[in-house]
């Protein structure tokens, strides 16, 4: 069950962000970003409860053009093609812009660092808010993501042909059928996803709204953003690499790239896990969150980090 709320007049744009939070604000902050045409919705209620059970306040939301939170749809048609060719002529907004939407529900919730943790692109927005705002991050965790570098991360070409060959699928039964072939191509061979929830999740997102140009605008802004590896090698966060060795829309060089990047960085990888969040890894995810979690706090007060504890 959803209760979803809307920051209103967020950030430097300004925009509405649609937003939902789970387990006690007294506990340290885990903010969590989804990718590319994904919401909030497709964190896991069953992830969200094995974060709390750590004792852990999680906000989730929808990224600016998904979801609830404003779209852009006056801005200018996105073209993916002609950015890849290095013509941004198209470009409407940069990662640049997304992590200070992401900075801006912080300042909402009236919340001054949180534990940023990006999946897919919104792995590249956590890279991008640790990079921009600092002072705002106290552990970063990217999962299935990349540095930008367009040599490392990049889709299996048979994986491109299955997802987007053929016609665009439009109505709800469509894109319900789409999102469930799609997680036959790119999930977790060793940890099977449920057809039925994965359904489920795919009609409640679109009811709550289906952008398709939306998806280019934010494919062109992870384009226009380029490579964050000189970057990256400045950080002086705690920092968690998760990537699924199985994973063929971002391949786990990506995820090496990134732990390569940033000093001291963890890098867990995992036999069987592609480009979701299965079911049978909820639990172990969560441990590694929780434990970079606590290296962040103790960092964050100068002592050593305390022994995880559930509830």
């Amino acid at each position: 069950m959803l209760n979803e709320q809307i920051a209103k007049d967020v950030g430097p744009a300004h925009l509405d962000i649609a937003w939902e939070q789970r387990g006690d604000p007294k506990h340290p902050t885990v903010l969590l970003m989804m990718g590319i045409a994904a919401q909030l919705v497709h964190w896991p209620l069953g992830f969200l409860q094995a974060l709390v059970a750590r004792s852990l306040h999680v906000v989730r939301f929808d990224n600016r053009d998904s979801g609830h939170s404003t779209h852009l749809r006056d801005a200018p048609p996105p073209n993916l093609p002609a950015a890849l060719q290095g013509d941004l002529s198209s470009v409407s907004y940069t990662l640049s812009d997304m992590a200070a939407d992401a900075v801006g529900l912080l300042d909402a919730l009236k919340i001054d660092a949180a534990h940023v943790v990006g999946a897919s692109l919104g792995g590249a927005i956590a890279q991008t808010i640790a990079l921009e705002h600092p002072s705002r991050v106290r552990s970063l965790t990217t999962m299935m993501s990349t540095t930008g570098d367009m040599s490392v991360g990049q889709a299996h070409p048979a994986t491109m042909k299955a997802l987007f060959g053929g016609p665009p699928a439009r109505t709800r039964e469509e894109v319900v059928a789409r999102a469930v072939r799609s997680y036959e191509v790119v999930g977790s061979p060793a940890f099977p996803a449920d057809p039925v929830a994965v359904a489920e999740t795919a009609g409640l997102a679109y009811d709550r709204d289906y952008d398709e140009v939306a998806i280019a605008r934010q494919a062109v802004a992870s384009v226009a953003s380029g490579d964050r590896t000189r970057l990256l090698r400045a950080l002086d966060v705690p920092a968690l690499v998760l990537h699924g060795l199985a994973d063929t829309l971002c391949d786990p060089s990506g995820g090496r790239a990134t732990a390569a990047a940033i000093p001291g960085a963890e890098l867990v990888l995992i036999d069987g896990m592609g480009h979701n969040l299965p079911p049978g890894l909820w639990e172990r995810l969560a441990d590694h969150i929780a434990a970079i979690v606590r290296k962040g706090e103790a960092k964050a007060a100068g002592t050593a980090p305390r022994p995880l504890e559930r509830r």
